[in-house]
């Protein structure tokens, strides 16, 4: 239960800091640096950056976002798979 926690919560926080880079760019104001973006996601918020990039069609066409994102979720997923069936164990 406390991983699911742990995703959920970073997917959430992911959201949120590509909600607020994405008003931050609509009022002309300093923004939230891709790299740190990139980081959230690979550091569990895929979901959330996923879900963030569609519903405010916000960083879709950076190439670095449009691979990497996904392949960061691809990769999340896969980990959990395989630790829930004690493939791997940590």
């Amino acid at each position: 239960m406390t991983d699911l926690f742990i995703i959920f919560s970073m997917s959430l926080l992911t959201f949120a800091l590509y909600a607020w880079d994405k008003h931050l760019a609509v009022f002309g104001k300093t923004r939230i640096p891709e790299f740190v973006l990139l980081v959230f996601s690979f550091i569990g918020g895929a979901f959330g950056a996923l879900c963030a990039m569609v519903l405010f069609r916000h960083k879709t066409k950076h190439l670095t976002f449009k691979i990497c994102v996904p392949l960061f979720l691809f990769l999340q997923l896969a980990a959990d798979i395989l630790y829930r069936t004690k493939i791997i164990e940590l």
